[in-house]
């Protein structure tokens, strides 16, 4: 309580604009806060110098695949667990997760492994629920410009991390982690995951150099999700390891115990051998960056 007061004389006392609007750059901007944000959640740290490994499957599908994906990505290395209890999804009839079954696996998952966990919210129906099991709320990119969800989990105590959207600048962005700060939560974290081009031979096209803009312009944590990025695992390692080289303060992965029998996002999803593979060349690879992992 005391953090969103301070937040909002913070706010309150920023200078006004022409016309009464609001200046474009706030709490989001290193002129308001030069320091880089670093934000706890249990043991990991996610901002400069740790690097994070979020891993995990795109939904929890059961509790045989989620316990051994869980497994699998603790034994690896990686500092904090993933998956989708609600999915958003293009097709009315695919799969979208398991609802509240699904948040009860994930939290069954942190426990046996202690890993925090992160999840997707897609509703303001749904964020106490999900607030209730997971450590992290995630905002998908279909929903970085829902203002009314952005604002509510702006007074939420858990960190939020933000999804760019499929076509939303950096200035947009920015200005909907803005929402979420100017309500409270200083807790927010910045996902680069791909935008919709006209080149189709990959699912999105990671925009890397949004890294270097956004450590530029903010002190928020910035991380990077090659899997939905690109969508073929093949991939995913490379542009990891870019994002690492290029300032990224850690990825999101999708990792599945058995990608051929995944429910969803089955073809961007890394087999367990595939994980250790990449976890021992990024420990390998961020001392040279002045990382920790």
């Amino acid at each position: 309580m005391q953090a969103q007061m301070e937040t909002v004389k913070r706010v309150e006392n920023l200078p006004i604009g022409v016309g009464g609007a609001a200046p474009p750059e706030r709490l989001f901007s290193r002129a308001s806060h030069r320091n880089d944000t670093c934000i706890p959640v249990g043991p990991a740290r996610i901002g400069a110098p740790n690097f994070v490994v979020i891993a995990g499957p795109c939904s929890v599908e059961s509790r045989d695949q989620m316990m051994e994906t869980a497994d699998a990505v603790k034994n690896a290395g990686a500092g904090l667990l993933r998956g989708g209890a609600f999915k958003p999804r293009t097709s009315p009839y695919s799969f979208q997760g398991l609802g509240e079954e699904g948040l009860k696996l994930l939290a069954q998952a942190r426990m046996r492994t202690g890993l925090p966990v992160i999840t997707e919210v897609m509703d303001t129906s749904e964020i106490d629920l999900i607030e209730a099991y997971t450590d992290i709320i995630q905002v998908g990119a279909r929903n970085v410009q829902n203002f009314s969800l952005l604002k509510k989990l702006g007074r939420t105590r858990k960190p939020v991390l933000l999804k760019r959207g499929l076509m939303t600048t950096l200035d947009e962005f920015l200005m909907s982690a803005e929402y979420v700060l100017a309500s409270g939560n200083e807790q927010v974290i910045l996902c680069e995951r791909g935008i919709r081009t006209f080149e189709t031979a990959t699912r999105n096209t990671l925009d890397i150099s949004a890294v270097l803009v956004l450590k530029e312009r903010t002190h928020l944590p910035v991380i990077v999700d090659p899997s939905h990025a690109v969508g073929n695992r093949r991939y995913v390692g490379p542009l990891a390891k870019a994002a690492l080289a290029v300032g990224a303060d850690g990825i999101m992965i999708e990792v599945h115990a058995h990608p051929a029998q995944a429910l969803c996002d089955g073809d961007q999803s890394l087999r367990p051998e595939e994980l250790d593979r990449l976890m021992a060349d990024l420990k390998l690879m961020a001392p040279l960056f002045g990382r920790l992992m």
